[in-house]
């Protein structure tokens, strides 16, 4: 906790030169929020500042933001949603999924809060509708249980052999109960068994692994967790030395040597939450702005992975984009 605390004093403030980091007592500021670490958060981070560059707001210059970073330790969301408040941030950037907007929730129910989630936000209750929020959370939406099925049918086409398919979750995560009953229902419809595995902690994703081999799984798909996402690389490597083929969320995954990903763009979705942040700090109502849900999708697939496993990818597998 003592490297968490040192990380979150310095607010992200290292990457500024001293003469910018002399804040202005009328210089707004704003919390971020994550479940993950300052690492995994690079892309994300740089989406944000450009939609608040969008409204005219520079870290640094004209705002000042102050970064909290659980680093996977969930139960410690609360406690720096409870800083960023002391703080008097202007608004909280939730941006480690729906743990870290609940988390938020828990603590203010008058800052404005924004979000980047995977899940639908109504059934989870973090507002009241998607066209109308109506209460001091809004953000982006991004479809991520929608896709299972999508994900899975892919996989169905790359790996047609595959009997059974592992879903690697977090039962630690609020919406882990929510992913389960999506991946047995998705799984069943194409004739698949799904292989139920719980990780988490960095031994766990490791004993996953083996636990799938063991089971014969033929292929997996992961949770969005951002507990995952944020150990994207560890995962890869993973699946490259058992050699099992695996969707993923995210092109990010991809990107690091994932076979292939289905989904929407994060970039886009943490630059949206920056716009919002913006037009809240010029006196938007947080109430008043619909959460935004993606209209693209793209199926990214890494070339080099799939000559690895000897996979011959089949002619209909239009890919949006590839990795070579």
């Amino acid at each position: 906790m003592q490297r968490r605390k040192f990380l979150a004093a310095l607010g992200g403030a290292a990457s500024w030169p001293l003469a910018a980091r002399a804040q202005s007592p009328n210089m707004p500021v704003i919390g971020w929020l994550s479940g993950v670490s300052p690492r995994a958060s690079d892309r994300f981070i740089t989406a944000f500042r450009d939609g608040l560059g969008e409204q005219g707001y520079v870290e640094g210059r004209n705002l000042w933001i102050y970064y909290r970073w659980a680093e996977g330790h969930y139960d410690e969301l609360e406690s720096l949603a409870k800083d960023l408040v002391q703080k008097k941030v202007r608004l909280i950037t939730a941006a480690g999924g729906v743990v870290a907007a609940r988390a938020a929730e828990k603590i203010t129910d008058q800052i404005p809060i924004l979000f980047v989630s995977g899940f639908d936000p109504v059934q989870l209750g973090l507002v009241d509708s998607l066209n109308k929020p109506g209460g001091n959370a809004t953000g982006v939406s991004v479809f991520t249980t929608e896709l299972t099925m999508k994900r899975l049918e892919l996989l169905h086409k790359v790996i047609p052999s595959a009997h059974s398919v592992a879903f690697i979750g977090n039962p630690g995560a609020s919406t882990a109960k929510i992913e389960r009953e999506e991946a047995v229902d998705a799984s069943e419809s194409l004739g698949l068994k799904a292989l139920l595995i719980d990780a988490t902690n960095d031994s766990e994703i490791e004993q996953a692994f083996g636990s799938a081999i063991q089971q014969q799984a033929g292929a997996f798909i992961v949770s969005a967790d951002p507990f995952f996402t944020s150990r994207r690389d560890q995962i890869v490597q993973l699946a490259a030395l058992h050699s099992l083929p695996g969707c993923y969320p995210w092109r990010e995954y991809v990107q690091v040597g994932g076979l292939l990903s289905y989904g929407p763009d994060l970039g886009w979705a943490f630059r949206q939450v920056g716009v919002y942040a913006g037009q809240i700090l010029k006196g938007a109502k947080v109430a008043e702005l619909p959460v935004q849900r993606p209209v693209t999708f793209k199926l990214v697939i890494n070339a080099k992975t799939a000559k690895s496993l000897g996979l011959d990818l089949p002619n209909a597998l239009l890919a949006d984009e590839v990795i070579e």
